[in-house]
């Protein structure tokens, strides 16, 4: 394992800090305060253009066909560009690189037909429209994906959908036009083959957006939460998304790198929580001396600073496992960073919050968010409980027993 960056890699994160740093940077404020009162930036569009110009564009996006739009970076490659957006939580948009639509994307890369490509993938790639993945529900416990209840019932040519979904990250945007769902198309089959994936136009009757939704107080700007009702939505066949029965194959597939650039920006978000800790803490004096001088601010940092470089590293192996061995071989690697992550994100942005004071609990810093953020990312895209679950089901036993072990000294009675 070699995680220096290519040259190639360093060129495009060198290019891409310039374009932050210089046309996405300085409209931070004002995109906070557009967001404040519930309004898209109207300076995003010709972000994005600028962004598609440079070259800069679906940079999470390794598999590009000849004829679709991006740098084919590996998941290596893209890992520090990924860090770099993630210090903003409105730039990935910028670069046509932001959840819920890459996941999405990859799904329909891997499993669309060349017609629902030319219908919903190739829109997406250009950023003409947003997009949402309908998975969790309110009446079951969506952390055994198998309890998902949708259903979706063949009728002629057609399937007609009834369900409930919520937390549906993007559902809510008013760009999205349509959503990947997944509900049970035979009640009688295995476990997991009763699921399976439909792709449902916005605009299909039957679908309503009850309302949008908020994580601890805070709304995702970016991909607005919704809560959604299906009642009697009928979608022809052809929307359906891989084989009947294989909805958790779509799933996983869309997963894998949903978690990991998850865990790439988060990476980054924590890059910025650490420069604000050394910021604040140098410019406030309480009892004498500024706070920096101070035992426990500097061992918080440290801290931070230990934590932040084990999970990179981490990220990176899963990112270099994804490039060597694709998903179905890195699922340890995905499940150990989608642990690992979340909580170091947490733990940061509680010392930066205490560095701060009231102030990093103000809409004034990203310090709330980041700590909403990361208790979100310990639930969404999978719970903890279940990527732990996951990781001590690949434990290997070892071949020898307490009894009979050289490691130890003396044997039990």
């Amino acid at each position: 394992m070699d995680f220096d960056l290519s040259a190639r890699s360093e060129a495009w994160l060198e290019k891409l800090q310039s374009f932050f740093d210089q046309e996405v940077l300085p409209r931070h404020r004002a995109w906070l305060e557009h967001a404040a009162r519930g309004e898209p930036a109207p300076f995003m569009g010709d972000l994005q253009r600028k962004a598609q110009a440079a070259g800069l564009w679906n940079l999470g996006l390794p598999e590009l066909a000849d004829d679709e739009p991006g740098t084919r970076l590996s998941n290596l490659e893209y890992a520090p560009l990924a860090e770099v957006m993630g210090r903003l939580f409105w730039a990935p948009e910028v670069f046509n690189c932001q959840a819920p639509d890459v996941p999405n994307m990859i799904a329909l890369q891997n499993c669309a037909t060349p017609e629902q490509k030319a219908l919903w993938l190739r829109p997406l790639l250009e950023a003409k429209t947003r997009s949402a993945f309908g998975m969790t529900e309110p009446d079951v416990a969506s952390s055994d994906a198998t309890n998902i209840a949708t259903r979706m019932v063949r009728d002629g040519d057609d399937y007609i959908i009834d369900g409930r979904k919520w937390f549906i990250t993007g559902a809510a945007h008013p760009r999205c036009s349509f959503l990947i769902v997944l509900g049970v198309t035979d009640p009688d089959a295995g476990r997991t083959s009763r699921h399976s994936c439909v792709i449902v136009p916005m605009e299909t009757p039957g679908v309503r957006l009850v309302r949008r939704l908020r994580w601890m107080g805070c709304e995702d700007h970016v991909a607005p939460i919704g809560e959604l009702t299906f009642d009697h939505v009928r979608v022809p066949r052809a929307n359906l998304l891989g084989a009947e029965g294989e909805g958790f194959k779509v799933a996983q597939i869309r997963l894998g790198p949903a978690r990991i650039h998850h865990c790439m920006r988060s990476i980054g978000l924590c890059e910025l929580l650490i420069e604000l800790m050394m910021v604040r803490s140098s410019e406030r004096s309480a009892f004498g001396r500024p706070v920096i001088q101070y035992d426990t601010v500097q061992r918080w940092i440290a801290e931070s600073r230990v934590e932040l470089e084990q999970a990179r590293l981490l990220a990176y192996r899963c990112a270099w496992r994804l490039d060597q061995a694709g998903h179905q071989d890195a699922w340890r690697d995905v499940s150990l960073i989608k642990v690992a992550v979340p909580a170091m994100l947490q733990r940061i942005a509680d010392r930066a919050m205490q560095v701060f004071g009231a102030m990093g609990g103000s809409d004034d810093t990203p310090i709330h968010q980041a700590l909403a953020w990361g208790r979100l990312l310990r639930i969404g895209d999978g719970p903890d409980e279940v990527h732990l679950r996951q990781i001590f089901r690949m434990e290997p036993m070892p071949s020898w027993s307490v009894a009979n072990s050289p490691y130890l000294s003396a044997h039990p009675a």
